[in-house]
């Protein structure tokens, strides 16, 4: 899945193309994106004008001139591409907007696994999410409330978005080792300490990207804390990293900064 920070900087691209503009095409170029965007939503969408772009957890929601919605959640491939209704059509192009101007933004995902949906005016867009991780709802006591009767593994808990709203493998990984938190911690052990250092090591690693991948820059090169490290020594004290597989998902920690 996406991580937060991508579905951001996605927002931030679909709100600078798009508000304020009408439009006046719109393709669908792949069936998976066609069983979530019908023709029927096709036709409702041509001639409606974009009036603005927000994001809440990882869905882009444009809000339309009618009051409906179309959200847009990226999969794990998707990404915006920017330009005009005259150019080639990109390979992996899965939903195209033009709009009267001649400008163009097109929805590419080379491995499909995104959506497009159209909600009518009125309707409950989203599912239950949790808060926000940047916003002041987001703390150590409101974590220990919807932990209470967690009894699995926090690093799982943490990938609940009823928990928290966008936090994705990556960044969970690496706040955990940032707060020495062990991902197998039980969810409903921690304590108000340890909650309030995960609460602000979410925050740290999020921040430090705030609309790109989370990147720590050494000798031009990308690395990470501890994702998908592996067998490599921990940046804290050297000790190889593990990899274990939580929830179908690879879970990448220190043994000994992060005991259970």
């Amino acid at each position: 899945m996406p991580e937060l920070p991508e579905v951001e900087k996605g927002a931030r691209m679909l709100r600078a193309a798009s508000a304020g503009r009408r439009i006046a095409v719109v393709r669908v170029l792949h069936p998976v994106y066609a069983r979530s965007l019908p023709a029927a939503d096709v036709d409702r969408l041509t001639g409606r004008t974009i009036v603005d772009v927000t994001r809440r957890g990882k869905h882009q929601l444009a809000t339309l001139d009618d009051g409906s919605v179309l959200e847009i959640h990226f999969g794990m491939t998707g990404e915006w591409i920017v330009g005009s209704a005259s150019d080639p059509v990109d390979r992996f192009a899965r939903v195209i907007l033009d709009f009267i101007d001649g400008s163009r933004i097109t929805l590419a995902d080379s491995r499909a696994l995104g959506a497009a949906r159209l909600h009518q005016p009125g309707a409950d867009v989203l599912p239950d999410l949790g808060p926000e991780p940047l916003s002041p709802s987001f703390s150590a006591d409101s974590l220990g409330d919807v932990l209470r009767r967690r009894r699995g593994p926090i690093k799982v808990a943490l990938l609940d978005q009823g928990v928290v709203a966008g936090l994705g493998n990556i960044y969970a990984a690496e706040a955990l080792w940032l707060a020495r938190i062990s991902p197998r911690a039980r969810a409903s052990s921690l304590s108000a300490a340890r909650r309030t250092r995960l609460v602000r090591a979410i925050r740290d690693v999020l921040r430090r990207a705030p609309a790109a991948r989370y990147t720590d820059r050494e000798n031009g090169a990308q690395h990470w804390r501890v994702y998908d490290r592996a067998g490599k020594p921990c940046r804290r004290c050297g000790t190889r990293i593990a990899r274990i597989i939580q929830g179908a998902r690879s879970t990448y920690y220190c043994p000994k900064c992060q005991r259970a």
